[in-house]
């Protein structure tokens, strides 16, 4: 078990402040690296997943006004579509799309619609059609945009995250080639005294 002050002597030493008098600059940098990733994270996460949420709600209603004015139809399909009627445990969310004929604005016409998978030919399907008249996927249900928003914002943090680390990982580096020379240099003027004496 570690003490309070093991604990506390641990932290110091990570960070550099232990009086070392072989600690150079490039030393403190680098055990501050760490934390001020950690420190940024913090900062940075709550802005960026905010505006990575307010981003997709945007979309979601921007998307909900469009759909206003689509309007709903059915359609026969003309042939049957593959794939199993219901996946086991649950309903059948798996889409085929398809041939049907339709009326839409008092004229028949043939398209391809999203039809659930299993179903057979001559089976009506709802079809939603936007102003133009295009074929358009079923709108999305509340859920759906809910789960948008936190896919959005679970990446807009896992990708601060690893820019951190990359960075982190980036400046660890340069910190490594700036040490390296510094101790070829010191090298260089300490070496041929010692090769002298012996």
């Amino acid at each position: 078990m570690t003490t309070p002050t093991t604990t506390w002597m641990k932290l110091t030493r990570r960070l550099r402040r232990d009086r070392n008098p072989l600690l150079r600059r490039s030393d403190l940098i680098e055990g501050w690296l760490l934390p001020a990733a950690i420190a940024a994270f913090l900062a940075l996460g709550p802005f960026v997943a905010g505006a990575a949420g307010l981003w997709v709600r945007a979309e979601n209603a921007a998307a909900k006004h469009a759909e206003l004015s689509w309007h709903r139809v059915h359609a026969v399909l003309l042939r049957a579509t593959p794939g199993p009627e219901m996946p086991d445990n649950g309903t059948n969310t798996w889409t085929v799309w398809a041939p049907a004929r339709l009326t839409a604005a008092g004229r028949s016409r043939i398209a391809s619609v999203p039809a659930p998978a299993g179903s057979w030919a001559g089976s009506t399907v709802p079809v939603w059609l936007d102003r133009a008249g295009d074929v358009r996927m079923p709108p999305p249900g509340a859920a759906k945009d809910s789960d948008r928003v936190v896919v959005a914002v679970l990446t807009a943090l896992a990708g601060v995250a690893v820019l951190l680390a990359c960075s982190a990982v980036l400046a660890r580096r340069l910190l490594d080639r700036r040490r390296l020379a510094g101790w070829e240099t010191d090298w260089l003027s300490v070496g041929p005294q010692w090769s002298r004496q012996g």
